[in-house]
């Protein structure tokens, strides 16, 4: 299971181009940039990114990406929770 994490550009200056370069360099990850993902509310307000589809926003991008990797580690439990019946 490939989690994919995307990311707005309009979101940049919070910050997250350091957190999306970071991520890139995973290769278990599918990191991508799009010019808008229609979340204007949290895009303005904080760091954020979809993961797997999911909002995961926090106050600072390095609280973004604890919580993008918690959002992960979350997905993988239950793919494997899944996977075991």
């Amino acid at each position: 299971m490939r989690p994919i994490i995307e990311f707005c550009t309009n979101n940049m200056h919070h910050g997250t181009e350091k957190l999306m370069k970071q991520l890139e360099q995973n290769p278990d990850y599918d990191v991508i940039e799009y010019g808008c993902l229609g979340n204007c509310g949290e895009c303005y307000l904080f760091p954020y990114a979809l993961v797997n589809g999911e909002v995961v926003a926090a106050p600072t991008v390095d609280e973004l990406g604890e919580q993008i990797h918690a959002k992960i580690k979350e997905i993988e439990e239950l793919f494997d929770l899944f996977s075991e019946e």
